[in-house]
């Protein structure tokens, strides 16, 4: 495939491409452009042209487009969700709701933008008695949205939708590994009204694509998910031209299991939680903090469930579980694995990479504070480390005992202790009686602490995809 420039399929100016892989099989599907400076600077003056174009578009007609691009790619959906599954690992019965979740995004923020209203003000200070102030949304200019491999779709389009919907020119930076059926998408919206110059696609190495857009003055929002690491940079990279930043970074995320929890509902949730995706969720279950008279039932729990697991390709619709993205992150997954056993950890079931790119879901006890993987060390993997506990205050400490903030499930019955256990956890979001595997369309999703600055959802991204401007009526009401 391409790349999208001013309406254009194009090539890498340099003819530089790279290969993306078939990440079950480590098959060749496409090789596709790796952009360059030329590439990038031609894509960022499209925008700038486009810019004008989309935002002198009434909403109406920006909302309408939207819609007809919701339908055009729900219409594509078994298609979209095979090239998913195909070229990242991911289950065909999870690609098939995020390429419905993607539509729906789009239907939502562009209902959304219809009813995106400013404020009026009252004359309550002395001399302003015949003044009118009113307030307008109105767009940052354009925007990059660099999105993440493992729900590249729904991510990408939560980026997407928001800056268009707000009437943003949008600059896409898929990420490497997987971007052909984010691609596909684009061009599904290009085809079907977003105009050219409105919104371009560029593909290549994030440390070549992503700075140069993140170090642009004509680029005035950087929206982007992925690693704390990268988002440190872009986020420095950004302040030199006080560009908006928004990131959605890693998680360390806590499942608190209290011993009144009800412990079937806790060991199903938790094996759900952590195994979906092969465990690449940001906000999926890290850390397992249960009370201690309760941990062996749990572990021996989500023992028996994982062996119950079928483990294959991901386009078999009764697989449980498919690949990680890569090699390389199955060899990162079996290095943590191996740093937590070294530093004491008791190694329970899995451990291992099975045909180069599937890693076994594995359980780790008697993990303590000391260790990597209890405070700062993220694993994107299915592994499942076991921290006990004896008191309220003791899983509140462990819970918070991370430079991270996204999100957290809390499993008890006593609802007092849910709300109390919840009011001092340090992030984002807090699931009551489920993992925090969780994500609703319209909820501010985002975190705390190092997991990053800003929030997305239908509820609140128009705010920060536009900027408020003050209207001064000066002594209109005068005589």
């Amino acid at each position: 495939m391409k790349m999208f420039i001013d309406g254009k399929k194009v090539d890498a100016r340099g003819g530089k491409t790279f290969d993306v892989l078939n990440s079950a099989t480590l098959e060749l599907i496409d090789k596709v452009p790796s952009a360059g400076v030329a590439d990038v600077e031609e894509a960022i003056d499209a925008a700038n042209r486009g810019k004008a174009v989309w935002a002198k578009t009434p909403v109406h007609e920006r909302a309408r487009i939207m819609q007809k691009c919701a339908d055009a790619i729900d219409a594509r959906r078994e298609e979209l969700a095979v090239s998913l599954s195909t070229e990242m690992g991911k289950l065909i019965r999870e690609a098939r709701p995020e390429v419905r979740v993607a539509a729906q995004i789009l239907r939502g923020f562009a209902e959304k933008a219809c009813h995106h209203y400013g404020q009026t003000m009252t004359e309550y200070q002395v001399g302003t008695e015949n003044d009118i102030i009113f307030t307008r949304r109105e767009p940052l200019g354009v925007v990059a949205c660099i999105s993440p491999f493992n729900y590249p779709v729904e991510l990408s389009m939560q980026k997407i939708a928001a800056a268009l919907a707000a009437g943003n020119a949008v600059i896409v930076k898929p990420a490497s590994d997987n971007p052909l059926t984010v691609m596909k998408v684009v061009e599904i919206c290009l085809e079907n009204g977003i105009p050219g110059n409105v919104l371009q696609l560029l593909t290549g190495n994030g440390a070549v694509v992503g700075d140069l857009l993140a170090h642009s003055p004509r680029v005035n929002a950087i929206t982007l998910t992925g690693s704390t690491e990268v988002g440190l940079r872009v986020a420095a990279a950004g302040a030199k031209t006080l560009k908006r930043v928004f990131l959605e970074l890693g998680g360390n995320d806590p499942f608190v299991v209290f011993a009144d929890a009800d412990l079937e509902l806790a060991i199903r949730d938790a094996t759900l939680g952590r195994v979906q995706n092969a465990g690449q969720t940001c906000c999926s279950p890290k850390r397992f903090i249960v009370e201690n008279s309760v941990r062996q039932k749990f572990i021996d729990g989500v023992v028996a469930r994982i062996k119950g697991l079928k483990l294959g390709s991901p386009l078999d619709e009764t697989t449980d579980m498919g690949s990680l993205i890569s090699e390389r992150a199955a060899a990162e997954v079996q290095k943590q694995v191996d740093l937590t056993v070294k530093q004491g950890a008791r190694l329970v079931c899995g451990g291992h990479i099975f045909n180069k790119t599937y890693y076994e879901p594995t359980i780790l006890d008697g993990v303590t504070l000391e260790m990597d993987i209890a405070g700062a060390l993220e694993c994107f993997g299915p592994v499942f480390p076991i921290i006990g506990f004896d008191s309220e205050d003791e899983a509140v400490a462990i819970s918070n005992h991370t430079p991270y903030g996204l999100q957290a499930g809390v499993m008890t019955r006593d609802m007092g202790r849910a709300m109390r256990v919840a009011s001092r956890l340090e992030c984002g979001g807090i699931v009551i009686n489920s993992s925090g595997n969780y994500r609703h369309l319209d909820q501010p999703f985002g975190g705390w602490k190092m997991s990053g600055v800003g929030r997305e959802g239908v509820s609140v991204t128009l705010d920060e995809m536009t900027q408020e401007k003050s209207y001064i009526l000066k002594n209109i009401l005068q005589k």
